[in-house]
């Protein structure tokens, strides 16, 4: 009765362990396909905050024959405006510094003894006038007189002539001084500025020219002389970009030629933004620098452009020859003895492909890659580090994982 009691326990014992080998060899199954290697990285929204990870679009680009020359923005010539005062006296500003002016804006105001001078000049010129006329009015009278009596005296006709030759000279004094006066008087408030001028009176000058106050050359009240400088304006849309590219490459370089200004990468610009210009060679070189003056005239005016401002210049063959797809040079990192770059999935927005990258020439800026890129793609410039060091372990790629909303990086078996 006993030993048939055993034979069933023994059974048991050869069941267990046929259960525990299948599912043992299921959860490797599962686990084998769980950690199947993948180039993909989660990338959702609160990741890409918290990285900051931005992406630049792919372009194509002439790099190979692309010239790309530092410079920066400076006024044109005819941007600024110098206001200096016409006649000694004290003047009293109406505007301040950075101050917004149009065209007719009064912009200060002056006092001057010198004005009655002037005035006493244009009054004496019109009295000398009035008695030059006068005398030749009774000289031609007297002859007419004469000549209707058959006579004829020489004496009176160099008369006539000379008050003829007087009454000429009057007039250009009366110029003189009427000018003299409506220039001191010059854009001033008064209805009519060659009117009677006291010495109480304040003669404000108006802007000739839209812009903003970039100096005050006095203070404000004080006592200046002729011709001194009191306030300069500034048109900052009348702005030209000036770069020294080097001799030898002058000829890729031509006047009228289409070019771009690019402004340095940095927090908050956009590696893809650009300016169409036209491009001007300066008339002289440097022969100790070996270089040659390139202004560009910006067709359009961005946030970010100022005078004193940094950017590049960049001018390439206007030829479809050498066209090549291009991506930041920053997207492309070194992963021990390869380079890789993040190209956001296409089918994803929220992935990112890691790809041993292809290359070819570049520019400095701009990089060729030969292969696994389109036209339409874009690839991580901002947080390109945090994804590499994500993706490797010394210097092998991981087989895949996550980034948790934090920042972190988890791998599949985590």
């Amino acid at each position: 009765m006993n030993h048939l009691k055993i034979f069933p326990l023994l059974g048991l014992l050869f069941i267990f362990p046929s259960c525990n080998r299948k599912g043992e060899e299921n959860a490797s199954s599962v686990e084998e396909k769980a950690e199947q290697p993948t180039n993909r990285i989660a990338i959702p929204a609160t990741v890409r905050s918290n990285l900051g990870i931005t992406f630049a679009k792919v372009e194509r680009r002439n790099v190979e024959n692309t010239v790309r020359v530092p410079g920066s923005f400076e006024l044109q010539p005819l941007a600024k405006h110098e206001y200096r005062m016409m006649l000694p006296g004290h003047i009293e500003f109406l505007v301040n510094q950075f101050d917004e002016v149009k065209a007719g804006t009064p912009v200060y105001r002056f006092r001057s003894l010198r004005l009655l001078d002037l005035q006493q000049r244009v009054d004496l010129a019109k009295a000398s006038l009035r008695q030059a006329e006068a005398k030749y009015d009774v000289a031609i009278t007297r002859k007419r007189a004469l000549a209707k009596a058959d006579f004829k005296r020489a004496d009176l006709d160099a008369q006539v002539a000379e008050l003829e030759a007087e009454i000429d000279q009057r007039e250009a004094e009366l110029t003189a001084a009427s000018a003299a006066l409506r220039n001191a008087s010059q854009s001033s408030g008064r209805e009519n500025p060659a009117s009677k001028a006291d010495a109480s009176d304040w003669i404000e000058i108006r802007a000739k020219e839209s812009g903003f106050v970039e100096s005050l050359a006095v203070t404000n009240g004080t006592f200046v002389e002729e011709t001194s400088l009191i306030l300069t304006t500034v048109d900052p849309s009348k702005v030209r970009f000036l770069a020294m590219g080097l001799q030898s490459d002058l000829p890729k370089f031509k006047n009228g030629q289409s070019v771009k200004i690019v402004p340095p990468q940095g927090a908050g610009n956009d590696l893809n933004e650009f300016i169409e210009a036209t491009l001007q060679i300066a008339l002289t070189a440097d022969p100790e620098q070996r270089t040659v003056g390139l202004f560009a005239m910006p067709g359009e005016l961005k946030s970010w452009v100022r005078p004193g401002v940094s950017a590049f210049l960049e001018i390439a063959e206007e030829s479809s020859n050498g066209v090549v797809l291009a991506i930041p040079r920053s997207a492309v990192v070194k992963d021990g003895i390869t380079h890789v770059f993040f190209k956001r999935d296409p089918l994803d927005a929220n992935k990112a492909i890691r790809i041993e990258a292809d290359l070819g020439v570049n520019d400095g800026r701009w990089i060729e890659i030969k292969s696994d890129l389109g036209p339409k793609d874009e690839v991580v410039l901002n947080g390109v580090y945090e994804l590499k060091l994500a993706s490797s372990q010394s210097g092998t790629s991981q087989k895949g994982g996550h980034f948790h909303a934090d920042g972190s990086y988890h791998g599949s078996d985590e």
